[in-house]
């Protein structure tokens, strides 16, 4: 059978300015611990912490630029644009640019404070 969701739970987020996470579906708002599916916007100048999580992360960037940084590279991630960062390895997401950035992100297995591994 199909389950409705009313609408998403708010998530505090890591970071240097408050950034709007909007969850879907996942551990807080539906009781999923197999994906969770988020809506976020960010502020200009926003960075969070650089994490190793033990997720999947696929990300779709709505608007603006999602700069995404990995051991190797930075990618500038547009709207239009997509990026997956992969389980295991180190990435740190930030919007520098002026109007912030509005994106998707999907985690398989779903998003927990336990499993994202964060830089202290």
């Amino acid at each position: 059978m199909a389950t409705l969701l009313s609408g998403p739970s708010i998530v505090e987020a890591a970071g240097t300015k408050p950034k709007r996470i909007e969850e879907f579906f996942g551990r807080v708002n539906s009781g999923t611990e197999a994906i969770s599916i988020a809506r976020m916007v960010s502020p200009a100048g926003w960075m969070e912490p650089g994490q190793t999580p033990e997720f999947d992360e696929y990300t779709i960037v709505l608007r603006g630029i999602l700069c995404v940084e990995t051991g190797g590279q930075t990618l500038h991630v547009q709207a239009g644009q997509a990026v997956l960062a992969p389980r295991g390895e180190w990435v740190r997401y930030s919007t520098p640019g002026d109007d912030g950035a509005e994106y998707i992100a999907v985690c398989l297995p779903a998003f927990s404070p336990h499993t994202v591994h964060r830089d202290q």
